[in-house]
């Protein structure tokens, strides 16, 4: 069984799996309470659920051994034998069923039902016994410890109404994100979910972290965040000590969407309707959101083509050019020469006469503190937050979806990284 202090007294098939009989050698026992020698009531015999042995489940029947305290005055009177490997008082799931329940939602991208089904038993009786563990470790403050950089993202996790909680419903549809982004030794970012709060706000945010402590927050270095400014302002009144950083991927973004924006209009003020087949703009709609590092001769050869058609197009090709500026900003090998590129377009896009580009100039003035420190924090960015977006997204669909939210976050935190145990490797 590989289970101390238990041995294996009969082995048999029981319907579709496996019975395992197994019980403990006699021996002396002292009461718990008062430690006067327990004398012997027999055995009782108890059921678990134990992890799959050959691809078929396995029910342990535990022969548990009863005693009475010898000493009348003594309060306990009768006692149960208690096996910390085999199961906590009143589980139905061996202490190892649990933690390898736990280990393949983590590692295998397993759903409960599925788990529930490889053991032989139901959905609830599986997350009864897990829940427990995981609560514990994600009230374990320790897993904030040494937490520098730290990512912020909205999440939606339902889309259904936002009747409340108390109400019968699952409260806000979205939900805000703490992501520690933290480097290794090597510099590398081992992205790893912190936790999941309801709302998208910066309320929501500044609450978790005031729940932090000054000792979480003095430690923050770098957080990075979406252009919102929900977000920015918790940063400012909790994180005073860290830089701000806005996310690479939505400026560039914010660039592509600029692009997109003036060929549609350019498109319906020359043609008085959207993109069609045959369209000169409509055909290279994709080519504009490519970078111009990765055309070949045939898409350049497109690209002019489509943009000489019609003098009218030359908006589209400001538009694009500007996008590409962005984009080689932030591409730029050397931090120092991305950074005058940077300041280059916070210098001239507010001036551009295409509309699209002087608003997104605007907007990028507005975060330009924001926006420079990328090129101050080694490219900090928010790319690990979004990384873990996507694996809890894949995880939602596995399990087709949540209901509730409490059950939503610590299946997340799991999955994320953010919960630690060293049953967990």
């Amino acid at each position: 069984m590989g289970l101390d202090g238990v041995h294996v007294i009969a082995v048999a098939e029981h319907g579709a799996g496996l019975r395992v009989t197994v019980e403990s050698p006699p021996q002396p026992m002292g009461c718990p309470a008062c430690g006067v020698l327990a004398t012997s009531r027999g055995r009782a015999m108890v059921r678990l659920v134990d992890t799959p042995c050959f691809g078929r489940p396995v029910t342990i029947r535990w022969r548990k051994r009863t005693w009475r305290c010898g000493d009348p005055d003594c309060p306990v009177g009768a006692f149960t034998e208690q096996h910390p490997a085999l199961a906590a008082r009143r589980a139905l799931l061996t202490t190892r069923a649990c933690w390898w329940a736990i280990g393949q939602l983590r590692r295998e991208q397993a759903s409960v039902a599925g788990i529930a089904r490889q053991l032989g038993t139901t959905w609830r009786t599986v997350w009864r016994a897990i829940a427990p563990l995981l609560e514990a470790m994600a009230a374990d403050e320790t897993r904030f410890a040494g937490v520098t950089a730290l990512g912020v993202d909205e999440h939606v996790w339902h889309h259904v109404s936002t009747k409340p909680i108390e109400a019968g419903g699952r409260g806000p549809k979205e939900l805000t994100g703490m992501v520690d982004l933290t480097r290794d030794q090597r510099g590398r970012v081992r992205a790893r979910l912190l936790d999941l709060v309801p709302g998208r706000t910066g309320a929501a945010y500044g609450g978790w972290l005031t729940d932090r402590g000054e000792v979480f927050r003095a430690g923050i270095t770098v957080a990075t965040l979406d252009p919102f400014h929900g977000y920015k302002n918790a940063i400012d009144d909790h994180l005073a000590d860290a830089v701000a950083v806005l996310d690479a991927f939505h400026v560039v973004k914010l660039g592509n969407d600029a692009v997109d924006e003036c060929r549609r209009r350019v498109q319906n003020d020359i043609h008085g309707h959207r993109g069609r087949a045959g369209d000169p703009l409509y055909g290279i709609r994709n080519l504009l959101r490519a970078g111009e590092e990765n055309l070949t001769d045939r898409q350049w050869a497109r690209l002019r083509a489509a943009l000489a058609a019609d003098e009218r197009h030359v908006a589209v090709e400001v538009a694009w050019s500007c996008a590409q500026l962005l984009r080689a900003a932030y591409a730029h090998p050397k931090t120092t020469l991305g950074r005058s590129l940077a300041q280059t377009v916070l210098a001239t896009f507010p001036t551009c006469p295409v509309p699209e580009v002087a608003r997104l100039g605007r907007t990028l003035t507005r975060w330009r503190t924001a926006f420079l420190a990328y090129f101050d924090t080694d490219r900090a960015s928010n790319g690990g937050t979004e990384a873990i977006n996507g694996l809890i997204e894949l995880h939602r669909r596995v399990a087709r979806g949540f209901r509730n939210h409490t059950n939503y976050r610590l299946r997340m935190l799991l999955i994320g990284g953010g919960l630690t145990s060293p049953h967990l490797k």
